[in-house]
């Protein structure tokens, strides 16, 4: 999980300055396609992630896994064959149908482990593509800067199918569904709904950083030509209290009540979102926010680590598609708002989507129970 985010992402950074040079059409119009194509990936996805969760939980996950990376790999060498912005695109579709990898790998985790052992390894999941999507972007600039765009599309999908050899070769075979179907409890449809909408309201709080950086860098001092720079810092700064917050779901899982524990780290994050609107320069708005995701990182091994080794493929990809779905709602809500109003605004409507979701943890429980 960590080289198959660490190739995506080592893509990702070259991507817009690719369409650039790709498009023949005036500034506004390659603007329009640079958010197509840059986001249609995340909306297929969002879409085709239950439907290969489902197929993979009844068949082979293991045998899916490997072939939706091997197949994102071929996708890659089509998007370096792509000239045209239409081809780009429909490049960038195709990769979207083929669904999430991470979907698949915790189905596998669900699979093969039980207890808290299951909170432990999507934990380290979550901080493997935490630590790949903050280091791949630099090595992805070097590539591109030394092999050209286009050889750093091949290079990424050369590691996807590395990715796809390692786990055919290293992995273990995970139980079959009807061994763990008839070892466990059902998962309701409401505790479903629940895990969903708190993932999707808590990654909404990771995802929107990054998008308004450039608008609100000036505003605590920054100087134009240092901002790429601070906003790098500061988007580094948020990948490493991913990275730990998740390391952390074990020992926090031991220490204190599970529904008590969300609901602080909930409570705690949105708190830490609002108080960004107070900070008046870099360095204060820099630590709020190293412990607004430190905070919100261990909620989704958290409140997933309960339903995913019982729930069906289609939930889990539900799930997994309410995180993916958040990085693309959260920086389109989070610009849009900024375009209308304040920073100070946007902060406060961001934090009361994390203090929301606090209510939906007792309906996850009344689910559980029923």
């Amino acid at each position: 999980m960590f080289f198959g985010s660490f190739a995506w992402s080592f893509v990702f950074v070259s991507l817009p300055f690719h369409i650039q040079r790709v498009s023949t059409l005036e500034p506004a119009a390659t603007l329009r396609w640079t958010g197509w194509i840059v986001g249609i990936t995340s909306l297929v996805t969002v879409m085709t992630a239950p439907v290969w969760g489902r197929y993979a939980a009844r068949g082979n996950p293991k045998a899916c896994y490997v072939a939706v990376e091997a197949l994102q790999g071929l996708g890659f060498f089509v998007m370096a064959l792509a000239r045209t912005l239409p081809e780009l695109f429909f490049a960038r579709l195709v990769l979207g149908a083929m669904g999430a990898a991470s979907t698949l790998a915790f189905i596998m985790v669900g699979r093969s482990v039980e207890g808290a052992e299951v909170r432990r390894r999507i934990a380290t999941l979550q901080s493997a593509m935490t630590v790949g999507q903050v280091v791949g972007p630099l090595f992805g600039a070097i590539a591109a800067a030394r092999l050209g765009i286009r050889g750093s599309f091949v290079l990424g999908g050369m590691i996807l199918l590395a990715c796809a050899a390692l786990v055919h070769w290293a992995v273990p075979q995970p139980p079959r569904a009807e061994q763990i179907r008839a070892a466990g409890r059902p998962v309701r449809p409401g505790e479903v709904a629940a895990v969903t909408l708190v993932v999707l309201g808590g990654s909404i709080q990771v995802f929107y950083f990054t998008s308004i950086l450039p608008h609100v860098l000036p505003g605590l001092g920054v100087e134009a030509k240092r901002t790429l720079e601070v906003g790098g810092v500061l988007i580094f700064i948020s990948g490493v209290a991913a990275a730990l917050g998740a390391l952390a779901v074990p020992r926090l899982g031991e220490l204190f009540p599970e529904r008590r524990l969300i609901a602080a780290l909930l409570v705690v994050s949105s708190v830490a979102v609002a108080a960004l609107a107070t900070a008046g320069s870099v360095w204060p708005y820099g630590g709020l926010r190293f412990l607004q995701v430190l905070s919100i990182a261990p909620v989704f091994p958290l409140v997933v680590s309960r339903v995913v080794q019982h729930a069906g493929g289609s939930a889990i990809g539900v799930i997994n598609a309410a995180r993916i779905g958040a990085g693309f709602i959260g920086p389109v809500a989070a610009t849009t708002l900024l375009a209308w109003t304040s920073p100070a605004v946007v902060y406060v409507l961001l934090a009361s989507i994390g203090l929301a979701c606090v209510p939906l943890l007792r309906m996850r429980e009344a689910g559980a129970r029923a």
